[in-house]
């Protein structure tokens, strides 16, 4: 059964703001949710190989290699298959469409060299594989796909395709320099290319790489380590809804954070806690618009009532977890998850995110009116009211409530950022009772989390374990990269969370804090922070090493999932948006302080 299943850094990823799709380096469309990102599968052979589905175009050749890359600062992804036979070329991509008419995936093929044979399957299985479906010949070498429940789904081609058992398996071959099209759609109303489907590829592809080209080169970052910058931004941009502003945490559900392992969480929502590190970043970068559509979705959806956890992309509250139970799971990794029970958790750590997010909007220029301001101090009061209280952390705990370090600390941040914001606008508000609450929890993080047997701050009150999210301290200021407490803290993190360059979470012991019991792999979000750690505390020949070595992790493509398991290999959600912000984080920290810039105004 595993030989069925490519492993994860063997995709890349397309996307057209709205959805994205995972193409395997064997040209094989394995993923994808229409019409939306949280939508329910169309290809879905990543989590049943047999019944998920998929899209392949693949040439028959001797013992093939293949390898993929990305066009230049776009989203544009190209697969090459290498063999004594002849050279192909598969170009996938997916048109953007500011309208929000259609999904329109365009597969581009080509012979470099030699006479090849090719084969097209293209076997839909709609509804997470749950509807049966039809298919029909139409005009113009049209194929139309239609579910028992009335989805459609439409592929063009430049040539007859051969419908078998309700889908396409077809032979067909191209010569030296030839090329072929395929476009597939969720929409056909008013499609102008019924017969010049070639020329309108063509166009597509321009308008698709000038789309990024422009998008991009708002970037201003000009650093070392620039292209994986770029990518990383370009990655986190395909997770972004072009219609309402929000990201998405990973672009997949069900991905086993260990293989095997019951860790198979749906990724697909807006998380209050992963958009706004995700805005942090392109703030920095200059992505101004996409931050001020970030902030209309806030305000839309999450200040002016009590905050959600996570959120649908268009700002509804997500739904609880169902199991697929049909699926068989990537390589038998069960349960297949769909929704999230985080959802009713209670993590009081999003308040601090998010007011930091904001913070740093209104430092970069952005507006915000007293309007704003007066839903604001709605939420500040809530922490002042509740920051004593236990909860269920960043890490989405599903055993007891914990008073965790973390989400103390983002109290401290979600008001001491409030106040920085407060006074820049000359807003009212209660300054002495904000301070003073601020002041309290400060003192309560300090003497209370430390731990003076394991000469750390700790995963929780009243702990002796280590928690990752403990690198975030310095990168919130709230404590100087050279405290003698937070160094004896960094060495603690080294001596019991790292594996070489890679850090842990936490170590699951047998107190069995997550309530789950079982292992999982290094985080690579937290080996970026420990990356920028360094670099904060003067260690920046170590700093460089360490963030070096973790790129090494990274697939051909330099995308990363959630995690890295014992033999090294991605698991986990892919890509995963979290991962890729603290890459941008740790890769601007690193080089303003190897360039001795000045420090940033606070």
């Amino acid at each position: 059964m595993e030989n069925n299943y490519e492993p994860i850094e063997n995709y890349g990823v397309i996307g057209n703001l709205n959805t994205v799709a995972l193409v395997s380096n064997r040209g094989s469309i394995d993923y994808m949710c229409l019409p939306q990102y949280d939508s329910p599968t169309v290809f879905g052979a990543l989590l049943d190989a047999d019944k998920g589905g998929y899209f392949c175009i693949r040439p028959q050749l001797s013992n093939p290699r293949s390898k993929q890359l990305y066009l230049t600062d776009s989203a544009i992804l190209v697969t090459r298959f290498f063999s004594e036979d002849g050279i192909a070329e598969l170009t996938d991509f997916m048109a953007i469409d500011k309208e929000h008419k259609r999904i329109t995936l365009v597969r581009k093929l080509k012979t470099i060299r030699g006479k090849i044979k090719y084969t097209i399957q293209c076997h839909p299985r709609f509804d997470y594989a749950r509807i049966e479906h039809k298919a029909e010949q139409a005009e113009n070498n049209r194929v139309d796909f239609t579910s028992d429940d009335g989805q459609k789904l439409h592929l063009f081609s430049e040539i007859p395709l051969t419908i078998k058992d309700n889908d396409i398996d077809h032979d067909f071959e191209l010569n030296q320099d030839e090329m072929l099209c395929f476009v597939m759609q969720d929409n056909i109303e008013n499609s102008s290319f019924l017969h010049e489907l070639h020329p309108y590829c063509i166009t597509c592809y321009g308008q698709t790489y000038d789309y990024w080209k422009a998008w991009i080169n708002q970037c201003n970052f000009t650093g070392r380590w620039i292209e994986i910058v770029r990518r990383s931004c370009i990655t986190l941009k395909l997770l972004t809804s072009l219609r309402h502003g929000s990201v998405m945490a990973a672009a997949t559900f069900g991905l086993p954070e260990t293989i095997g392992g019951k860790r198979n969480w749906d990724y697909r929502y807006t998380w209050i806690r992963d958009t706004a590190f995700t805005m942090f970043a392109f703030l920095r970068l200059g992505f101004m618009d996409d931050a001020a559509a970030f902030m209309h979705w806030v305000l839309e959806n999450c200040i002016p009532k009590d905050m959600f956890v996570m959120y649908t992309m268009e700002g509804k509250r997500s739904p609880n977890e169902t199991e697929l139970k049909h699926l068989s799971g990537y390589r038998n990794s069960k349960p297949v998850l769909i929704g999230n029970d985080a959802i009713n958790q209670t993590q009081l750590d999003i308040y601090g995110e998010l007011m930091d997010t904001i913070y740093l909007y209104n430092k970069y220029g952005g507006e915000i009116t007293y309007e704003f301001w007066q839903m604001l101090v709605t939420q500040v009061e809530f922490v002042c009211t509740h920051w004593h209280e236990p909860d269920h952390g960043m890490w989405e705990i599903r055993g007891v409530k914990r008073e965790f370090l973390h989400s103390r600390l983002m109290c401290w941040v979600a008001i001491d950022r409030a106040i920085k914001i407060g006074n820049s606008r000359s807003f009212p508000f209660p300054h002495e009772r904000w301070i003073a609450i601020r002041d309290e929890i400060f003192e309560d993080i300090y003497n209370n989390f430390w731990n003076e047997e394991k000469e750390a701050f700790v995963q929780y009150k009243g702990s002796d374990e280590l928690d990752a999210s403990v690198l975030l301290m310095p990168m919130l200021r709230f404590i100087s990269p050279h405290e003698p407490r937070w160094l004896k803290t960094l060495a603690a993190v080294e001596r019991d969370l790292k594996l070489d360059v890679l850090i842990y979470r936490y170590r699951n012991t047998e107190l069995n804090v997550d309530g789950l019991g079982s292992e999982e792999g290094t985080f690579t979000m937290c080996s970026f922070w420990y990356a920028e750690c360094l670099a904060k505390s003067g260690e920046m020949d170590k700093a460089n090493e360490v963030f070096a070595k973790i790129l090494g992790y990274a697939n051909p493509l330099r995308l990363f999932s959630e995690q890295l398991s014992k033999s090294g290999e991605q698991t986990g959600n892919f890509p995963q948006a979290f991962t890729h912000l603290a890459l941008i984080s740790a890769a601007i920290e690193i080089n303003r302080l190897s360039e001795k810039k000045k420090p940033e105004v606070v």
